[in-house]
């Protein structure tokens, strides 16, 4: 399999040097078959020069609109170049980028660099499952959070050690390496077992650690490996694959974020799902796959801080 093609940020300024190149570059990726009416879906469109924030306007609905319309970069103030340039920092960031450094980087503050990759998370997250996962998956599941040990005395639970304080996070890996995985409230048999229901077809083969949720499983060929007695791989039977998207899940979080709220810890798991299963593509092809699904996925600050 040949590398996939990726371009530095010199290459990337050469590409994109200014808002007219980010603009055509959002159309181009929206309007592949020409620019139609977000409102009414009318080819009937007519450019507004003079009318800068929306660009363009229906001749049949008489609307106004613009690139941004029903996407995720809707009433946001930041230049589309910046958009871009935010977008390509999160691709080419492999275990993920500070909203601190996207900051300093931009121009921008802390804040509104924070708002601007939650929305771009948004984005991965919307499209989260559009694959089918293959015949033979692996399952397991892993913690997120920081040990007790480490806590200011008035933040520990003082519960015991482990999972305490943590938040469970469930994922599923296919054999060609797609993965998918969210947060959830409880690793009970009911939880887990609905989660492999939901993302494995029927009569697929599932490979376990021997954790007590997933006995009894029906309906798949199911198989274990004993980690507690040092077997990490018998004949087909292991969880590397879905371990290793934890490895990298945890260095983005101990190296790189330091902290994910349990409230979009979800937006987080969702990047790194989608770094994963984009690992394929080249840059501009993983901006490409990124500016083409932002329809749709809009999401206010409000939202993100009072969910």
């Amino acid at each position: 399999m040949e590398k996939p093609e990726t371009i530095s940020l010199y290459e990337f300024f050469q590409q994109f040097p200014n808002e007219e190149a980010a603009r055509k570059f959002f159309e181009g990726k929206r309007w592949v078959e020409g620019i139609s009416c977000p409102h009414c879906g009318s080819l009937s469109i007519s450019e507004c020069r003079g009318h800068k924030p929306m660009a363009y306007r229906c001749r049949d609905c008489r609307q106004h609109f613009s690139v941004r319309t029903g996407t995720v970069l809707a009433e946001s103030r930041l230049p589309l170049h910046k958009w871009l340039m935010a977008i390509y920092m999160m691709t080419t960031a492999r275990k993920g980028i500070p909203s601190t450094q996207m900051a300093r980087e931009l121009g921008i503050t802390q804040k509104s660099a924070w708002f601007l990759a939650q929305r771009i998370r948004e984005t991965w997250l919307a499209h989260q499952g559009e694959n089918d996962m293959g015949p033979t998956v692996e399952v397991d599941e892993t913690y997120i959070g920081g040990k007790e040990a480490n806590k200011h005395a008035d933040k520990k639970l003082r519960q015991g050690r482990g999972a305490v304080g943590k938040v469970a996070v469930v994922g599923i890996k296919d054999r060609s390496g797609y993965v998918r995985a969210m947060p959830v409230g409880s690793v009970d048999k009911r939880t887990l077992q609905g989660f492999i229901a939901q993302n494995a077809a029927e009569g697929s083969t599932v490979y376990t650690d021997n954790f007590g949720s997933y006995k009894g499983l029906r309906g798949y060929e199911h198989a274990t490996v004993n980690h507690s007695v040092g077997e990490y791989v018998k004949e087909q039977a292991h969880t590397n694959g879905i371990e290793s998207f934890w490895s990298l899940l945890k260095r983005g979080y101990y190296g790189i974020y330091h902290y994910m709220s349990a409230k979009h810890l979800h937006r987080y798991v969702g990047e790194f799902a989608n770094r994963q299963n984009t690992m394929n593509l080249g840059t501009i092809d993983f901006m490409a796959h990124t500016a083409a699904r932002m329809v749709g996925c809009r999401i206010s600050y409000k939202e993100l801080v009072h969910v």
